[in-house]
């Protein structure tokens, strides 16, 4: 302590500059820390009901934007190589129009193979009938002698044989051509079943193969669909209405419908029925104050067209947000 001064009392003088310079730093950290409150507006609207339903009673539900049809996956019945797709997503297909085809390689052989064991049997078949014609002729001749010691007995039985095993010959010639049809059937089925084809007319969503991929009739190994499509003229919109509301819906009234973040962004849909099974509640808002715990009564609104060249405003898949009237008399109850 020599470089201070003999009567300087640390505790005295020392200590409260230090509590000073400590104090003024504590609130120089609390200051700079204290988050903005300033109140700015969202950058998203909230979603929200105009025209007559912004004072009116009503019932808002959220839901997903799917096709008419709701989305058919596509397989296969066989399996083997993709040879040939035949279409992107994005595409409308009619119903019937190939999709993708499955190597044929081997069912075209087999094909082939059919092919030539009719042409076989049928050649069988012209030379049964041949020999059939000519033992029944000889039989005939011997029969027509009338003059008994001019034709054995012997002889007449064995031209009876020739013309039982003759017929017997045709019979199986004849049972080898249609086992033969079967089988070139058979091959025909298969061969058109490798061709994958719509089941409907609709739009192709999504498409999980390429040309040299296996695919199997068991399904894909990662679990995704070969192919998913849907008829998306038009769309509907599956609207999840919580139980405790349900019951205040006014059934067959138009929807107020906006995509998930554009709430400006309104349209009328048109109702078109409610499922008749109440299902535990799938579709999340993320809201805070959102239940999980709650069943769900899933009604179905029709989307009006999209007029053409007007930028699509829903998509299959998208989220939205819905405003339905309430039954008129029917207050709204806050469960406890």
């Amino acid at each position: 302590m020599a470089l201070l001064p003999q009567n300087f009392s640390f505790s005295r003088k020392a200590l409260p500059v230090i509590a000073v310079i400590g104090l003024i730093f504590a609130v120089i950290f609390i200051w700079r820390g204290v988050p903005d409150r300033e109140l700015t507006e969202p950058d998203k609207e909230p979603p929200r009901a105009t025209g007559t339903l912004a004072d009116a009673s009503r019932v808002a539900g959220s839901g997903l934007v799917e096709p008419s049809s709701e989305i058919v996956d596509i397989g296969t019945a066989l399996s083997g190589l993709v040879t040939d797709l035949r279409v992107t997503p994005g595409d409308y297909v009619e119903k019937g129009q190939p999709l993708f085809i499955v190597d044929d390689r081997a069912i075209r052989s087999r094909l082939s193979e059919t092919q030539a064991a009719i042409g076989e049997a049928r050649a069988a078949i012209a030379e049964a009938q041949t020999t059939l014609s000519t033992a029944q002729q000889q039989l005939a001749l011997y029969r027509s002698v009338e003059d008994s010691a001019a034709v054995s007995r012997s002889e007449v039985i064995r031209a009876e044989g020739d013309a039982s095993s003759a017929s017997s010959r045709l019979s199986l010639a004849r049972a080898r051509l249609q086992a033969a049809e079967a089988a070139a059937g058979s091959a025909q089925t298969e061969l058109s079943r490798l061709t994958v084809r719509a089941p409907m007319s609709g739009e192709i969503l999504e498409v999980n193969i390429r040309p040299g991929e296996f695919v199997s009739n068991q399904g894909g190994g990662g679990g995704a669909p070969f192919i998913r499509m849907g008829q998306t003229r038009p769309l509907y919109v599956r609207v999840d209405i919580d139980e405790s509301e349900a019951t205040r819906l006014d059934m067959g009234a138009a929807a107020l419908v906006s995509p998930r973040g554009a709430a400006e962004s309104q349209v009328k849909a048109a109702f078109v029925r409610a499922e008749p099974l109440v299902v535990p509640k799938t579709s999340l808002t993320n809201s805070a104050t959102e239940r999980v715990d709650v069943r769900v009564l899933q009604v179905l609104y029709e989307l009006p067209a999209t007029v053409e060249g007007q930028q699509a405003l829903f998509r299959v898949g998208q989220q939205i947000d819905a405003f339905i009237p309430a039954k008129s008399g029917m207050k709204k109850v806050d469960a406890e």
